[in-house]
């Protein structure tokens, strides 16, 4: 089936014995055309079947996400190069995922105690260095200053009373009975400062506090012999561990993506089964989902039974169902930007019209409208090149939110690019200057003589001009009042051309679903309360454009909202409410009484019941929603129609921002007979014209074409009361962060 509508769907119901279970769900999880139903919902995970294999599979998650981290951290790079191995089963992957991480555990662990021993000793080399040298530096002030102090204040009886703590130590034969005289060591670089000041309270400033970076390469043969040689032993250990560890990490990254894959897939089979039920014998278990009747289901649940050897086969039994179906449109590269669009708004309802086929022309057009410039259009074009052309390459990288963003959008960009260009050879603007491509103006100088031939003394003297807007209107007098007029009325006629399309999408729903109803008080008061106020109005711009009429249509806008057409709102409000409760109640004569449940039969819980059930009718409900629908149409058809007005404001705005920027900026600086004015002029439009016409322009004319399809267009027809079909897919498997 096209775009148009969404797929037809049928409710299926599985009885899959028990041998055949896992291949026959892995199977359908490559073919990905089937959306199961929980049947277990009212279970918590932890009281389903198969619990113990999915935390079997999580464990092995676990080990492999911490095998890529220790591959990261060893700077290996994995190995994107298939890797001839034959195919494993579960049980062997877990014992060799264990074997590998009790290896690298153990690996690190001797890792980390070798390289402890390797600071410690390293640490005490630079201890034993550092320290002698301070003790040679200070040998000869020691033996002055000790002989000063044996002459001037040892000899003094009182020195023991009133001596600080370092003098005492430093006076010969008083020295404490630990004969400590000093304390060396090793401590990070950046707490020195507060070591010295704890130091020096502690000490109550007795103290001498020395200091000297630590360097790893010393070279001291006297007093670090032994440690030197133990250090030589623990690096060649160390790098040998390394090179160990590296090759085992190498190993394993040549089958890292495979064997993730294979447990995702094994994660996703056995959460799937948990979704189903046994049977009563045990033997068998019961399943229940959607899937699009094009889908060769059956096939593959053959192929599954032939495959697992099962004597008894799959039965594909098709079932009705109460609820609506899901919703599932084909799309493919190129359609997919465009229905993820219109789903941000709401899922289309099962088989209703899918706006996405008209947003794919439309919503790269009205953008267009707005941001219409051939020189802009043409930035764009070249960067939605590079993204088509790096498309196989791009699709395989991890790319930033903003640049994923816009590679998955990059044929939205193709397309607004190109309209973009059209608009703005329309418009005549390339980067705000016009060009006379398509001939000569139409306009020329009334005298040979006309010196201000921008501004005054121009008549026509040819031919209109043959596409778009004649360039001498640029720089007129009159451009802006031309341009506003031109750009107006055009966004007015757009805007009533998309309504319209709008309400006959809504006919062609209500014609599919075989609602007359809706046809009758609906689309036919719609389209002649529309078309009788702005489709008017759109017919006098057109008459006005070609006979050239000197008319004032405010004015009869004015006189025809003074006498509008009061009948069509009651033709909107007060015939459907009351219809539908007529019908309803003839089609449920005689059903007022409900069935009464038994144990052999109960239509709640047999869901492949297709009796019809009885449903109390709520006409002030069906009242109210009519008078709302209808107040909002009347009300919306003028506010949607002015809002189409943001066409014309925006692409003046963007017009007159590209004027600015060329004649203020650029013009300005060529004027100077100045390279280096003239490069920061070039490089200041540049700049101007990247990050403000280019990026934020582009964004906001994208939000307000984004506006004008959900608000203005897809009011009109659109409910968006449906929800995607998420069918059971090898291919749309994320990984688990947990």
């Amino acid at each position: 089936m096209d775009l148009m509508r969404s797929e037809k769907m049928t409710f299926v119901q599985l009885i899959i014995p028990v041998e055949s279970a896992h291949r026959a769900v892995s199977y359908l999880g490559e073919l990905g055309l089937l959306q199961f139903r929980d049947m277990n919902s009212d279970k918590s995970p932890f009281q389903r079947t198969f619990v113990n294999q999915v935390k079997r599979c999580a464990e092995m998650s676990r080990k492999l996400r911490f095998f890529k981290e220790q591959i990261s951290k060893a700077g290996l790079i994995s190995s994107a190069r298939p890797v001839m191995q034959p195919d494993l089963e579960l049980e062997e992957l877990e014992i060799q995922l264990a074997e590998h991480e009790h290896e690298l555990i153990e690996m690190n662990s001797n890792s980390e105690k070798l390289r402890h021993s390797y600071n410690e000793l390293l640490e005490f080399k630079m201890v034993l260095q550092k320290a002698g040298g301070f003790l040679v530096s200070n040998k000869s002030h020691s033996v002055t200053e000790e002989r000063e102090l044996d002459e001037n204040i040892y000899s003094n009886d009182s020195y023991v009373e009133t001596a600080s703590l370092l003098e005492q130590e430093m006076r010969p034969g008083r020295s404490d009975p630990s004969g400590l005289r000093f304390i060396s060591g090793i401590i990070c670089k950046s707490k020195v400062l507060r070591f010295e000041r704890m130091l020096f309270r502690a000490t109550r400033g007795n103290m001498l506090f020395n200091q000297a970076p630590a360097d790893e390469w010393i070279m001291d043969p006297l007093s670090t012999e032994m440690v030197s040689s133990r250090l030589a032993d623990l690096e060649t250990t160390l790098d040998a561990g390394i090179r160990h560890r590296n090759k085992a990490l190498t190993s394993i990254s040549f089958h890292l993506a495979k064997w993730t894959k294979m447990v995702r897939k094994e994660k996703a089979v056995y959460d799937t089964l948990n979704m189903l039920n046994f049977d009563v014998t045990k033997k068998c278990l019961v399943g229940e989902g959607w899937c699009p009747i094009f889908a060769k289901t059956q096939e593959v649940l053959h192929r599954a039974t032939f495959d697992s050897s099962s004597q008894v086969g799959i039965i594909f039994h098709e079932m009705e169902a109460v609820e609506s179906p899901p919703t599932y449109f084909r799309t493919n590269c190129f359609t997919g930007p465009f229905q993820e669009i219109v789903d941000a708004y709401g899922v289309a309802g099962y088989q209703e019209a899918n706006p996405a086929v008209y947003t794919v022309i439309t919503f790269p057009f009205l953008f267009a409208v707005m941001f219409g410039d051939w020189g802009h259009g043409i930035c764009l074009l070249l960067g939605a090149l590079f993204l088509i052309a790096r498309e196989s390459k791009l699709s395989t990288q991890k790319l930033g939110s903003f640049m994923e963003m816009l590679f998955g959008g990059r044929y939205v960009l193709l397309l607004m690019s190109l309209f973009s260009i059209y608009c703005g050879l329309i418009y005549n603007e390339f980067f705000s200057v016009p060009f006379h491509i398509f001939g000569e103006s139409a306009y020329g100088c009334r005298e040979a003589t006309c010196s201000d031939a921008r501004t005054a003394g121009l008549v026509k003297i040819r031919e209109p001009y043959p596409f778009g807007v004649d360039p001498s209107w640029r720089g007129s007098r009159s451009e802006l009042p031309f341009l506003n007029s031109l750009k107006m009325k055009m966004s007015i006629l757009l805007g009533v051309a998309q309504m319209n399309l709008g309400i006959i999408i809504s006919y062609f729903n209500a014609r599919f679903f075989r609602s007359s109803l809706d046809i009758r008080y609906q689309f036919v008061p719609q389209m002649i309360f529309l078309n009788s106020l702005f489709g008017y109005l759109s017919l006098l711009i057109i008459v006005k454009w070609c006979t050239g009429s000197q008319a004032d249509l405010y004015h009869v806008m004015i006189y025809m909202f003074l006498s509008p057409t009061d009948d069509l709102v009651p033709w909107m409000l007060f015939p459907k409410p009351f219809i539908l409760k007529k019908l309803h109640t003839e089609r449920f004569q005689g059903r007022t009484y409900g069935f009464l449940g038994t144990s052999e039969m109960d239509l709640d819980v047999e869901p492949d019941s297709a009796r019809q059930r009885y449903e109390e009718f709520n006409f002030s409900e069906v009242f109210v929603h009519q008078m709302i629908h209808s107040i909002e149409f009347v009300l919306g058809a003028v506010s949607n129609t002015a809002s189409y007005l943001r066409l014309w404001a925006l692409s003046l705005a963007h017009s007159e921002l590209s004027t600015v920027f060329y004649e203020k900026v650029l013009l300005l600086a060529w004027g100077y007979n100045n390279f280096a004015i003239r490069l920061v002029g070039l490089a200041v439009f540049a700049f101007a014209t990247a990050f403000i016409l280019l990026m934020m322009e582009t964004l906001s004319a994208f939000l307000h074409a984004l506006r004008l399809h959900w608000v203005e267009f897809q009011n009109k027809f659109y409910h968006g009361d449906g929800y995607k079909f998420k069918p059971f897919s090898f291919a749309t498997l994320v990984e688990d962060e947990d």
